[in-house]
This record gives structure tokens, sequence and C-alpha cells, in this order.
């Protein structure tokens, strides 16, 4: 099996918005899965920025090039327009300060991709609203004690987010994990029915 093929669903469509021969740069990258698939698929040149020390031995084993650094930060070890694409998988609701983050990947990229999982999905609202306690669900594993995410968002709120921090969403890509839900429903409802959204963002 590749390291494309091992991706979950949400990178692999990352992977697949990549270009060719792109300059990548994901803003905590984890074990640098992602990474590797792009270089291997899309022949990307690739960096990673990762917190977790278990995280960076990872991508070293891969053989991907990585920096240790908290992104809350900045990037200012980058220069202006060093890569073509950043990413931000996951990663937006952990972060403490999301507009600072937003600034910098796409002061650092022309383009930013970022994925997100969506509070207001349906499944997330019954949750609450039926059992009165915190959501917990595959797109939303943790137990409100344990999680990590900070900061809720749903598809709406990250639109005005955008608006509000001078940025273009160029593109969207709602997920449903219901494999019996059509994909043109998720489009016409992303803030109802996706549990995790995808977004190709620029400045506007």
């Amino acid at each position: 099996m590749t390291a494309a093929e091992r991706l979950r669903r949400d990178l692999a469509l990352v992977a697949g918005i990549v270009p060719p021969g792109a300059r990548v740069l994901d803003l905590g990258c984890g074990d640098g899965a992602l990474l590797e698939a792009v270089r291997e698929t899309r022949g990307a040149v690739v960096r990673g920025v990762e917190l977790d020390l278990a995280g960076v031995g990872a991508c070293v084993a891969r053989g991907v090039s990585v920096v240790q650094a908290d992104i809350d930060a900045g990037l200012a070890g980058f220069p202006d327009g060093a890569f073509d694409l950043v990413v931000l998988s996951q990663t937006l609701q952990v972060v403490r300060n999301p507009a600072l983050v937003l600034r910098e990947m796409l002061r650092v990229g022309e383009r930013g991709i970022i994925s997100f999982p969506n509070f207001g999905n349906w499944r997330v609202r019954g949750y609450l609203g039926l059992r009165g306690r915190m959501p917990v669900s595959s797109s939303l594993p943790y137990e409100w004690y344990e999680t990590p995410n900070i900061h809720l968002t749903t598809v709406k709120d990250f639109r005005v987010f955008c608006a509000r921090n001078g940025v273009r969403i160029e593109r969207e890509i709602p997920l449903a994990e219901d494999a019996g839900l059509p994909g043109a429903l998720v489009r016409i409802a992303p803030n109802l029915l996706a549990e995790t959204s995808i977004a190709v963002v620029a400045r506007a």
C-alpha cells in the first residue's frame, strides 16, 4: 500500500488538490503522512511544522523535512511567499489564535487548504439537544474534558471568520461520513450535513 492509499479520507482529498511540483508547508503536520504522500504522488517539495516531539520523530523517520515550533507564535522563520500551498488540517480548532495563524499561513503561502470538524452538523446538534451532553463521534472522538478543540466552529462561522480577516474562500469541499447521504445534498446544506469541511483559501 502506498503512502497516499494509507491516508484518511480528508487528507486524501487535500493531497489531490496539491498541484504537481508545488512547494507545500503543512502546519501541525503530525506524523508527516500527508507530506510523504504529496511528495510521492505530486512531486511536491515539502516541509512540516509540528510541536509534538513524537510527531517530529515520525516525520524524520519518513524523510520529511520538519521544524519543531508552535504555530501560535507565528511563522517568523519563513519568508513571505515561500510556499505555493500551506495546509492546516484539523488544526484550526486547536490553536489559541486562529486569526494570527490564518494571516501567517497566507503570508508565507499563495494559497491555503484548511480542514476542520463542523460543529453545526445535525448529529452534533441532535446529540447535544437530545442528550444534553457534549457530543462524541468519529469526527469528534474526545470527551469534553480531554479534547484538544478549544475553538468550535461551523461552516457558516468559518465563512464569516474568513471574510472578517480579508480571506477569500475559493472552494469548499464538505464531507459526510454517512455513505448513504448523497454528495450533492451535502454540498447544498454543508452547515447542517457536513461532518468535516475542507476549504481552499487565498488573500482577498
